[in-house]
């Protein structure tokens, strides 16, 4: 009955806040237990709660999640995310397939229009429209989506023409990802990957534009422009299908940040948000208390059919952050002094989770950016559970008062909210590291290699020690008699003197390793202070301020500290190569004089980019990576010579010593304006772009209809034939009857070998189909861009060239087709096969699938006509995926294998399938030449056992809309 369905409908009750809303009371579950939990853990809890239907989750994966003390990374357990995240063309195959999922329902005689997916799903397409071309092509618009700059300060007049330039196989985003409003760079759609230069900072000349650019812009909407006709149509027919268009000029992380709902309301019944998908950067979520992790396309798609994600029942490793942090410290110097202790920990696997009386000091930027970095240290997430931080910040991105006034209530009722002061109530944690904020020191990096340290307290005592040292790695060799050294140079008719140490470079770069813009406030907020306190920086250092990326653009603009900056010289240039290699030297010749006359050691100091290996030029003999507001300190204190804290950086007009601390912003102060003005600033800018849309997005034509009109002509999505043979009903199981092996293949076959990404080759079968329909090898794109069309994905499975084929002895993406003898492209074998009907399986040895999850490892196979797989072992993931589509994966019996059985893979197998499938039932094989042995069917559970029933879940899912 019902209660056997719901069990835990028991716990439904209502929230004391005279709504109708309702929520599962999970606290109530298991007394004590619950509150020993870690909160991920929790969040992990309640949605195993409110899902608990018996088959898909059962009542015992609800009790081994409440029981994680004892049961952690022993079990696995099913998990249904709140909502589903795609971006940009990871998302094709899954729309192509709900698509088509339409056309199957109609022909069963269902509607279509119940065909939608299970979950919210959200597609981001604004992310990196080029990143999947090789060639790719980016146009750097002077001033990528930050608000308008003419106000702020004087702008430097060297504006050249935007330049483009390559996309050197960047595919992870770091910064703002597309350039400028519409029709800012006359309607050209182009995407901005950040410190893509136009104009070198160091010598303000253009940068030389390279031939492999498409010289057409609009080459590339029109390339991209049949992919997001479909995502508009999916937006439009799918009912909890929503797209961030392109061109809303925004960081990604903003838009990860806007489509978080924090805590879902559907029926009146409140739940956690949490989320998973293929994007890349989907764990800073976790910044914000939303559970959310990266998994594959498949993955993804089978939680839009209705499926769970499953996982190991992870250990949580509790990280405890106390004390507060020293003064001249930056958000950076916390992110990274957090991220490197967790590397040294080892906490690869696991869940992270913050607590203790220094999360506080973490504004939701620091901890996004600790999330964000997650891969880094090889955690699964890390987590910081919603706490009063968090309700201010979403109080500034223009959360909806009343709905936050809920999630509050309603989250401390289940407690998921996080107290400061609540020490009685920790978790118990898998281990705990402890953290002292104080532990973390502020350091610059230098003289020569980025890797050696200095802390700033040092930084004196360091350059002295360099100019003794021999010339290496650090030393200069400078003799001890000559070490006090100065020349007096004129500039600008004032007089000055300049010695070993003497900053006469210092440049203000935004850091591309981090997308944590509040370095360049505090850069700013220094920079006011200082001249408020008249302090000023020596005319002949050469000053700039090259922010990277339009979101820098924003935090600086909108919170008013331009003027101060550029005031201490520090102007902005263009969006530009911070790593530059200059010829010609950007010093003034008097400088340049002065060092020769000299043999002075002057220094360069610059915030930004790890890789200084360019010398600036040959006269800046020391160069030092610093963070953004120390750049600004050591321009203003004319030296690197200097102890902060003990001497002066300068005079005011009445001549009093001003000391760095006297200027320093505290990091309360920091935040506050970070959260005050920007936040708020940038998101009110973002909901307008997102109500508005962009002209190109608004203007792009796409069909309404309830079922997709394919264009047959098409080479980038097609109706794939899945659902060919589809029937009302699953029919009974059919004997596999003299099958031939397709490939006979060794040990770890990985995903890639099975399903290549990368660039198709001229000689492969998916280059004879593209040029058949009249595209040039220039056109192909690769694999990865054409994952909407089966007719290219199937030729493209196994058409890896390092495939090992045991028939021919080398590698070879072909095999030999037994009844004519012929070795053939593993497409055109196959295809031989399908004709004569010929059903085929797959020889392999151990851990077949491995590498990571890609959505074409299943879905080529089976397009090919693989019925079935006979390995040694898998990779637990890919044997999910071969069920999932319809292909049975089955084991050699423990200590057997092909070469044991004495099987060539050159004669036919058969097998029948009894009527009652059950989990890891054994099988019998026979063989054309008479062999009888014993194997596996790898199902490990009735969920897999019903999926490969009806023909893989595609079919299980549109059978239950029909």
């Amino acid at each position: 009955g019902p209660a056997a369905r719901r069990p835990f409908e028991y716990l439904i009750e209502t929230l004391n806040d005279s709504s109708r809303k309702k929520f599962y009371n999970v606290p109530r579950l298991g007394g004590t237990k619950y509150g020993a939990l870690p909160y991920s853990i929790r969040v992990l809890l309640e949605a195993a709660v409110r899902n608990c239907d018996g088959f898909l989750m059962k009542k015992e994966d609800v009790m081994n999640i409440l029981d994680w003390k004892t049961k952690q990374s022993s079990v696995e357990v099913p998990f249904f995310p709140a909502r589903v995240l795609l971006q940009d063309f990871t998302g094709i195959p899954a729309m192509v397939d709900f698509a088509a999922m339409r056309e199957a329902v109609k022909i069963l005689g269902g509607d279509p229009r119940r065909v939608h997916p299970a979950r919210p799903t959200d597609l981001t397409v604004d992310h990196s429209l080029q990143i999947d071309f090789s060639k790719c092509a980016i146009q750097n618009a002077p001033n990528p989506g930050g608000g308008d700059l003419q106000k702020a300060g004087k702008l430097s007049p060297l504006r050249v023409q935007p330049k483009k330039l390559p996309c050197r196989g960047q595919t992870t985003c770091r910064g703002s990802c597309d350039s400028g409003e519409p029709g800012r760079n006359s309607g050209k759609l182009s995407s901005q990957i950040e410190n893509t230069p136009i104009l070198c900072p160091f010598h303000l000349q253009p940068v030389p534009e390279p031939e492999t650019v498409l010289k057409n812009q609009e080459v590339e909407f029109g390339r991209n422009r049949e992919r997001l006709q479909f995502f508009k149509w999916s937006s439009r027919v799918f009912k909890n299908v929503a797209v961030i268009p392109p061109g809303t000029g925004m960081a990604h992380q903003v838009n990860l940040e806007y489509l978080s709902r924090m805590v879902f309301e559907e029926d009146n019944l409140l739940f956690p948000d949490s989320v998973v998908g293929t994007d890349s950067h989907i764990t800073m979520v976790n910044g914000l208390g939303i559970l959310g992790w990266g998994v594959g396309g498949i993955e993804t798609e089978a939680v839009m059919l209705g499926l769970p994600v499953s996982l190991t029942l992870p250990e949580v490793v509790g990280c405890e952050l106390s004390g507060s942090s020293n003064p001249f410290v930056t958000s950076i110097d916390v992110v990274l002094g957090i991220t490197k202790h967790l590397r040294q920990v080892g906490v690869a696997g696991k869940f992270v989770e913050f607590f203790g009386s220094g999360v506080s000091q973490l504004s939701i930027v620091d901890r996004t950016t600790i999330a964000n970095m997650c891969p880094e240290y090889g955690a699964i997430l890390s987590f910081f559970p919603v706490d009063n931080v968090t309700l201010k910040h979403l109080e500034h991105t223009g959360f909806d008062k009343a709905k936050l006034k809920s999630v509050e209530t309603y989250l401390k009722a289940v407690k998921l909210f996080r107290h400061d002061q609540d020490n009685s109530g920790e978790p118990t944690y898998s281990q705990v590291i402890r953290i002292h904020l104080n532990s973390i020191v502020p350091s610059v990096s230098g003289p020569k290699r980025p890797q050696d340290r200095v802390a700033v307290t040092d930084m004196k005592r360091d350059f002295q020690a360099c100019l003794n040292e021999k010339v290496g790695f650090k030393g200069f060799q400078i003799a001890a008699e000559k070490q006090k050294d100065y020349v007096c140079i004129r500039y600008e008719g004032s007089e000055y003197t300049l010695s070993h140490g003497s900053v006469v470079l210092a440049a203000v770069t935004s850091c591309t390793n981090n997308c944590n813009p509040s370095v360049m406030l505090a850069a700013g907020l220094l920079a006011k202070k200082a001249v408020d306190a008249g302090l000023h920086v020596k005319p002949y250092i050469r000053t700039s301020l090259s922010p990277g990326s339009g979101m820098v653009t924003h935090y600086l603009s909108s919170s008013g500290v331009l003027p101060y900056l550029s005031k201490l010289g520090f102007e902005i240039v263009g969006y530009g190569c911070s790593t530059c290699v200059g010829n010609t030297a950007p010093l003034p010749e008097a400088v340049l004089n002065a060092v020769k006359q000299g043999d002075l050691v002057t220094c360069g100091v610059l915030s930004g980019n790890k890789n200084f290996e360019g010398r600036l030029c040959d006269c800046v003999r020391a160069n030092y990576l610093a963070s953004p507001p120390l750049v600004v300190a050591y321009a203003i204190a004319g030296t690197v010579n200097i102890d902060f804290q003990t001497e002066p950086l300068g005079t005011d007009p009445t001549g009093r010593s001003i000391y760095l601390q006297d200027i320093w912003p505290s990091r309360e102060e920091v935040h506050q304006m970070e959260e005050e003005r920007v936040v708020l600033s940038m998101f009110k800018v973002l909901k307008e772009k997102m109500e508005m849309g962009n002209k190109r997005w608004n203007s792009l034509e796409a069909p309404d209809s309830v079922l997709f009109p394919w264009d047959l002509k098409s080479t980038y999505i097609r109706c794939p034939s899945f659902f060919d043979k589809l029937t009302k009903e699953p029919v009974a199981l059919r004997p596999i009857e003299n099958a031939h092996v397709l490939l006979y293949l060794g040990d770890s076959v990985t995903t890639d070998h099975i399903s290549p990404a990368g660039s198709i080759a001229r000689s492969s079968a998916a280059a004879k189909y593209l040029t058949n329909r009249g595209l040039t090898p220039r056109e192909f794109n690769s694999y990865g861009a054409r994952r909407g069309n089966d007719a290219v994905m199937t030729r493209g499975t196994f058409a890896n060239i390092k495939l090992f084929n045991k028939f021919l002895g080398k590698p070879a993406p072909k095999t030999i087709h037994f009844p004519s003898g012929q070795t053939l492209d593993v497409f055109e074998a196959a295809e031989l096969y399908q004709k004569d009907g010929v059903p085929l399986i797959i020889l392999a040895g151990k851990k077949y699938g491995s590498g990571n999850s890609r959505d074409w490892a299943a879905k080529g196979p089976y397009l090919l006509g693989v019925k079935a797989v006979l390995a040694e072992s898998y990779e637990k993931i890919h044997k999910d995926h071969l069920i999932g589509i319809g292909i049975v994966p089955l084991q050699f019996l423990p200590g057997e294998n092909a070469e044991s059985l004495g099987l060539s893979g050159r004669e036919t197998f058969s097998l029948t399938f009894p009527e009652e499938l059950s989990p890891g039932l054994t099988l019998s094989i026979k063989t054309s030449t008479g062999k009888v042995f014993s194997v596996i069917a790898a199902f490990e559970n009735d969920v897999e056992v019903t999926l490969y029933r009806h023909g893989g879940l595609l079919n299980f899912v549109a059978r239950k809309f029909s």
